[in-house]
């Protein structure tokens, strides 16, 4: 498995990240690794405390399930950081 490292709150979309019983009881018996799709800044929550959409992901990286999670973002773990594009670099663009 990958390095991992400790995450402030500064998680964003496309971060991949361990999350177990460090961010949340929810996760003691069955930690997953989750794909960032958004952090809900719609939603209340407590301090130190974040709704984060993910994609759960399986062994290979594949995504098999969509899911909102409470999570406290000091408890992730990044897998891999999200890659930054270059400026006009468009996602799946096909050469000619």
């Amino acid at each position: 498995m990958a390095a991992v490292r400790a995450v402030s709150s500064d998680i964003r979309a496309g971060d991949v990240v361990r999350v177990t019983r460090a961010a949340s009881v929810q996760f003691i018996t069955r930690p997953i690794v989750a794909r960032v799709i958004r952090v809900r800044d719609d939603l209340l929550t407590y301090q130190g405390w974040c709704w984060l959409d993910v994609y759960q992901l399986d062994a290979k990286g594949d995504a098999t399930e969509r899911c909102t999670i409470f999570v406290r973002p000091d408890g992730l773990r990044i897998v891999r950081p999200r890659t930054e594009r270059a400026p006009g670099q468009v996602s799946g663009a096909l050469s000619t």
